[in-house]
Order: C-alpha cells, then sequence, then structure tokens
C-alpha cells in the first residue's frame, strides 16, 4: 500500500538537503506529515532551508551541519536529529557531486572527492542507519543515477560511483530485507539543478531525459515501504537504458551519438557551470 498517509509520524533524514533534490525531497516528506532533519555540509544554508520548509509546509524540520564523508560527522548528525525528532525511520543518502569533463583532466584530488562523497557517504549512512534501524521497520533510500546504469563521457568518476551505489543498494536490500529494512535505489536522469546546469544535450532529447527535483522527490516519498530495490526517474527514460544495455556495443553507441549523450558531458558551458564548479573545489 502506498500513500501519503503512510509517511506520517515518520522521522526521516536527508543527506545534501540544503539545495536541489534534497530540498525538494524534504517539501515532499513534510507534506506527507513526517518530522524532517536536512543534513548539508553548508551549515549556513541548510539552516535557513529548514525555516523555508517550515514556513511553507508547517511541518516539523531542522537543518543540522554535516559531512558525510566523516563518519563521526555522520553519526553526530544522525544522534541529533533522533534526539530533537525521535528514532530514525527513514535515511535518505543524497547528498553528490558531479563535476565534468574528461578523466584525464580530472584532478586527483576531485577523483578522491567524488569517490568520498558520492559513494562513501552513502556506505557510512546506510551502516549508521542499519543499526540504528535494528530491531523494527525502516527504509534507506539511496540517491544514485541512470548514469549508474549507463555511461556518459564527460562523467567517468560520476558513472562509477553511482554504479557502484547501485550494486551496493540492491545487494544490501537482500542483507536487510529479513529484517524489516527495506533498501531502494532511485536513478534519476538529468534533474535540472545546478548539478547538470550546461551540459549540451540537444533540446528534442530533453523533455525525454530531463526531470525536475520535485519529481525525484515524489519518487523518493513512493518508494519507501515498497519492495523496489530500483526506480528510475522519469520511468520510460529508464526503460530505454535498460534495452539499450541489452543492443551490441556498436549500436548502442550509435544511439548515444545519435541523442549526442557521447558530447552532453564534454562540451558544457563552462560560464552556466562556473559557480557550481568552484564549490565543488576541496
Amino acid at each position: 500500500m502506498r500513500s501519503d498517509a503512510y509517511q506520517g509520524g515518520r522521522v526521516v533524514a536527508i543527506t545534501g538537503g540544503a539545495r536541489g533534490i534534497g530540498k525538494a525531497t524534504g517539501a515532499a516528506f513534510l507534506r506527507a506529515g513526517a518530522r524532517v532533519a536536512l543534513g548539508d555540509i553548508d551549515a549556513e544554508l541548510v539552516e535557513k532551508t529548514a525555516v523555508q520548509l517550515a514556513e511553507a509546509t508547517g511541518g516539523v524540520v531542522c537543518g543540522l551541519p554535516l559531512d558525510v564523508t566523516d563518519r563521526a560527522s555522520f553519526s553526530a548528525f544522525l544522534d541529533d536529529a533522533e534526539q530533537r525528532l525521535g528514532r530514525l525511520d527513514v535515511l535518505v543518502n543524497n547528498a553528490g557531486i558531479m563535476p565534468t569533463g574528461l578523466f584525464v583532466d580530472e584532478s586527483d584530488e576531485m577523483t578522491d572527492r567524488m569517490v568520498a562523497i558520492n559513494l562513501f557517504g552513502v556506505l557510512n549512512g546506510s551502516k549508521l542507519a542499519a543499526v540504528r534501524m535494528a530491531g523494527r521497520r525502516g527504509h534507506i533510500v539511496n540517491v544514485a543515477s541512470l548514469a549508474g546504469a549507463s555511461a556518459f563521457p564527460g562523467l567517468a568518476t560520476y558513472c562509477a560511483t553511482k554504479h557502484a551505489v547501485v550494486g551496493f543498494s540492491e545487494t544490501l536490500q537482500l542483507e536487510l530485507e529479513a529484517k524489516g529494512i527495506g533498501v531502494t535505489a532511485v536513478l534519476p536522469g538529468v534533474v535540472k539543478t545546478e548539478l547538470s546546469a550546461g551540459h549540451s544535450a540537444p533540446k528534442w532529447v530533453r523533455p525525454v531525459a530531463e526531470v525536475e527535483p520535485e519529481d525525484v522527490a515524489a519518487a523518493i516519498v513512493a518508494s519507501v515501504g515498497s519492495r523496489r530495490t530500483k526506480v528510475a526517474v522519469p520511468r520510460p527514460l529508464g526503460a530505454v537504458i535498460k534495452v539499450a544495455s541489452t543492443l551490441p556495443d556498436r549500436l548502442r553507441h550509435r544511439a548515444m551519438q545519435a541523442a549526442r549523450f557521447d558530447t552532453a558531458f564534454v562540451d558544457v558551458d563552462p560560464a552556466v557551470r562556473a559557480a557550481y564548479q568552484h564549490r565543488l573545489q576541496p
């Protein structure tokens, strides 16, 4: 059974909650009656976001500092969230970064940072949440990407981390299912946030590939309590990528070239991405 009422009274912690998908997901859970803790490396912004969402929804929400790459910081975030809101029911591992460009041009520091946030952040949160949820029902949602089920030049390390998150989530679901803890990987397409801004995919393909943060948020809320291990957003694009994965490499690569996804994240608009790229620096 799936309904917004199912979320009522639940305590939900969301990483990367200051903006984008995290902020939209916080709003969606609040509207469904959940109590929400937003965590973000930008402590000042996440506090402001929490105030905005509280005013907009009338819900119970707090914004807390969080470095997902630091296990002690992650544990402190969950401790604080539970102290303020009650025992944790849902963790949404959403924090992630997506610098673009050819792998050989990517600095070692950026490679390490991407792996630390996109992958180790998910591992850290999932382990801490699973321990806290032991003996009762709970759900872990890991925000991956359709880049975790395909390959996009200009996003080599990003694709690697998201492939890992998809595989990890499916395996963790098998380990935790008997304990009543669900695990779902949500795989968005190109989300209309600063993370993907400036890409050069042609206009004709964008209605199929692009989604709003609110669309992803709705899928996340709907996945909680379900038995679905993978959810694509939008679903039609997920089906296209699944079918494409069965094609011979040559045909699949030709299809990617036809949609210009072979260059969409290589030939980006540097002016549009400048502020985001700057914010990503260690």
